[in-house]
């Protein structure tokens, strides 16, 4: 009986042993597993960044073809290719086609925010505060904003009284909402130079700063625009009436690439570059990038 009993126990003791290895075991293949995908993971950004950088380089090179007929038609439309196993979707947009922060008159700001969902006297308010923001004085205009008022709102950091340098820079003004900024982001600048878009390349975003028309109606213009080639653009209207006309090759644009591997990882990269040598001996010069979207 007591030589059974120890039986028993050893048996007992074997099969603990047993699952705790069974368990061990699994433990070690599923943390092997693990950092296997982690590694393909990470192997697989590594490649879609590569090959979006591939991309942006490759673009940029394009648009500096003379023909206007074969160059990339820097509209926003977009351009797939394949590359090393990854899908890449990129498109270049003439900045020119922007809305540029600088050189907007108060009233194309008034309309771009007004048709974004803002309110008639938000809009008039926030377009005074832009011009104050950028405006070399201490003077405030008629809604506009100074330092007292940004002193009087609690902020602690008023007007730069200087042009804008980024488009970021934007949230730093007195009274627009980040949604705002986030919807208006994409048609504005501060490389154009431009008091209006130009309709060769403005984005939905920017054709909103023109006044009598809507949201559908920029949307279904763009739509419109980007199944044209460059010698059909002439011609083509806003439904108030203002016509595309011809434009030569700009000098500055931006970029956005994105690959996607085909394990569904991707990466997009986004530079504003400006075309011609300079003292490395580059073709084109970065003036901005961004990069880590989650969107």
């Amino acid at each position: 009986m007591n030589a059974l009993h120890q039986k028993g126990i050893a048996l007992v003791l074997v099969l603990w042993i047993l699952i705790l290895v069974t368990v061990a075991s699994g433990a070690y293949a599923l943390m092997a597993r693990m950092d296997q995908l982690e590694a393909n993971t990470l192997m697989s950004g590594t490649q879609a960044r590569l090959a979006a950088e591939a991309a942006i380089n490759l673009m940029a090179a394009q648009l500096r073809d003379p023909d206007d007929f074969t160059r990339p038609v820097a509209d926003g439309r977009p351009y797939r290719m394949e590359f090393d196993g990854s899908v890449v979707e990129v498109s270049a947009t003439d900045e020119r086609g922007k809305l540029d922060l600088n050189t907007a008159q108060e009233d194309t700001l008034f309309t771009l925010f007004m048709n974004n969902g803002m309110n008639p006297s938000d809009a008039e308010l926030l377009a005074a505060a832009v011009l104050d923001w950028r405006d070399p004085d201490d003077l405030e205009r008629v809604n506009g904003a100074e330092l007292d008022a940004y002193l009087n709102a609690g902020l602690a950091v008023g007007p730069a009284n200087r042009a804008f340098m980024m488009t970021e820079e934007l949230l730093q003004v007195i009274g627009i909402p980040y949604e705002l900024f986030r919807r208006i982001e994409p048609g504005v600048t501060v490389f154009s130079k431009a008091a209006m878009p130009d309709l060769n390349f403005a984005p939905v975003e920017a054709l909103l700063a023109v006044e009598d028309i809507t949201l559908e109606e920029a949307q279904e213009f763009v739509a419109q625009r980007n199944q044209l080639d460059q010698e059909s653009l002439t011609g083509l209207a806003l439904p108030n009436g203002q016509a595309v006309v011809a434009r030569g090759r700009g000098l500055t644009y931006s970029i956005e690439a994105k690959a996607t591997m085909p394990n569904g990882v991707w990466e997009k990269l986004e530079a504003t570059i400006r075309l011609g040598g300079g003292p490395d001996g580059q073709p084109f010069r970065v003036l901005r990038w961004r990069e880590g979207f989650h969107y």
